[in-house]
């Protein structure tokens, strides 16, 4: 059973909450609404009861009298469901105002609207802040009427509250709206525009949630047990203070610190698990941006380097593919710079493909089956030359040129092209039978080396044996097997102690065009 990545099994988002990469605009929507929904009311009520727990046991004010406890008892549990109530229609409407493009299949945002989608968060914190600081100025009010002594812990101890809830309520709501921001940020680069909070004032705030908003609670409470209404606080008050502000610090430290994680961590993740997959040689992977800070422009990045490689990859290919794998494997080894034009001089093999009768054939049949039964032709003589470790140095017209030995070194080239050469003729007659080719094999010295201009040259062979084969193919045509090579080349197959030369036998011996001495001549045995 395949193994997923670690980028499956926690989502595309950092989260399986958040759904897949592509998921239905209206399902999307709905999990945006009810996590945004969820999330917000949880929050406000987390930290009403934060608020009733510190202001009761751990800020030293004077305890609650008849007419305080029942206001409270009627007016906590109201403001608290109605500010929920408020601030969770009012955030997911105006969010998914926002964001009604977001929703819909197939509408691409304009600029604007990327910049409201990654600010969404901020509104929905500036609402949530908004809220508290209404009930801290209605409770405070409602304390300086009622019992004025505990006035300054309830106004201070709401106020963190107000802090906290809202630092909270941005980090969740920019986790929930990940899919959103990803929309938001795809095909475009992320920049200091585009930009929502970075991880510098994220991290100030998880301080300010996690560490200076207790730190301070701490604080309120040291100062007002030195007020004089307080000058009988008990060491055992003072413990039962302390042990509950450590224990809302340690509580409250540990789930923002795992906010922190989930926040700043999982982008880090993606672009390592995406990393992993390039390094297995998958470079189709590719990483979500969805976060509009300096993490995302890590993903962004990320991207645009995968993407750099996929168009490398693919020129290396085409380049090998036009100038041959080995060619192409010994440049890149070279490197461009070092490139130089000009030779070497080195024994090789050739091997010449012709074929006959191709213009009358071109002119007596459609051109879209000449260039068919063209490409099942050069399909044949390339598979078989590759298989035996070749270069297909050029395609002239309807000829190939093939030589074993160069750029690669083979010990027995000889042998390789005289089994490839017997192999093609086998082959095209009954693969390719429209058509018949002379294939001509030739071993000798020849100049392998770039040829042309700085700005444009390429990777050849020139000499006799290039020159011999070429007029062997012609005698190819016209005997048996249309396979001809010159008897040297089965020599030096046996001079290595190869078995291909036992499968050629001589065939007598003429002067090739341009040569003054006889060349002995060599066909297939059978």
């Amino acid at each position: 059973m395949p193994r997923r990545s670690p980028t499956r099994r926690r989502g595309p988002f950092g989260s399986r909450l958040l759904g897949p990469r592509d998921q239905d605009p209206r399902r999307l929507r709905i999990r945006i609404q009810v996590l945004l929904t969820c999330l917000l009311v949880t929050t406000n009520l987390v930290g009403a009861l934060v608020v009733f727990v510190i202001n009761t046991w751990a800020i030293p004010s004077p305890p609650p009298n008849t007419r305080m406890v029942v206001a409270l008892a009627i007016a906590i549990p109201s403001y608290v469901l109605l500010a929920a109530a408020i601030g969770t229609v009012w955030g997911t409407t105006s969010t998914l105002r926002a964001l009604r493009w977001a929703t819909q299949p197939d509408v691409d945002p304009d600029p604007r609207q990327r910049v409201r989608a990654l600010r969404v968060p901020l509104g929905l914190t500036a609402a949530q802040f908004l809220i508290w600081m209404v009930g801290t100025a209605l409770f405070t009010t409602l304390t300086i009427i009622l019992q004025p002594a505990r006035a300054v812990g309830t106004g201070l101890t709401v106020s963190i509250g107000a802090v906290v809830v809202a630092g909270i309520s941005y980090l969740l709501a920019e986790f929930a709206l990940r899919p959103i921001a990803a929309r938001a940020l795809e095909d475009v680069k992320v920049n200091t525009r585009l930009r929502g909070v970075g991880v510098g004032p994220r991290m100030a705030i998880f301080w300010t949630l996690g560490t200076g908003a207790p730190v301070v609670g701490l604080l309120i409470a040291a100062i007002l047990i030195l007020t004089p209404w307080r000058e009988d606080t008990t060491i055992e008050q003072l413990a039962y203070v302390t042990i509950i502000v450590c224990g809302i610090v340690l509580v409250f430290g540990f789930l923002l610190t795992d906010l922190n994680a989930r926040s700043v961590v999982a982008p880090l993740l993606s672009v390592r698990d995406a990393m992993q997959e390039v390094k297995a040689g998958n470079l189709d992977a590719d990483v979500v941006v969805y976060d509009g800070t300096e993490l995302g422009q890590l993903q962004s990045g990320f991207n645009d380097m995968v993407h750099g490689l996929r168009e490398r990859e693919l020129i290396r290919d085409l380049f090998g593919r036009h100038v041959g794998r080995e060619v192409a494997a010994a440049a890149a080894a070279q490197g461009a710079e070092r490139i130089e034009l000009g030779g070497e001089t080195r024994v090789c093999t050739v091997i010449f493909v012709d074929l006959v009768g191709s213009t009358t054939y071109a002119t007596e049949h459609a051109a879209a089956e000449v260039v068919a039964v063209l490409n099942r032709f050069f399909g044949v003589v390339v598979d078989e030359v590759d298989r035996r470790h070749g270069l297909v140095n050029k395609f002239i017209g309807d000829a190939v040129l093939a030589i074993f030995g160069a750029p690669v070194e083979l010990a027995d080239h000889a042998g390789a092209a005289l089994g490839a050469a017997r192999a093609m003729a086998t082959r095209l007659a009954a693969e390719v039978p429209e058509i018949r080719a002379g294939i001509g094999v030739a071993t000798g010295q020849v100049v392998a080396g770039y040829v042309g201009h700085e700005q444009r040259f390429e990777y050849t062979v020139i000499g006799d044996a290039v020159n011999s084969a070429a007029r062997l193919s012609e005698l190819a045509k016209e005997a048996p097997g249309c396979v001809v090579a010159a008897w040297a080349s089965v020599e030096s197959s046996r001079a290595h102690g190869a078995d291909e030369a036992e499968r050629w036998r001589e065939h007598g011996a003429t002067t090739l065009r341009g040569r003054t001495e006889e060349t002995r001549l060599a066909v297939p045995v059978g």
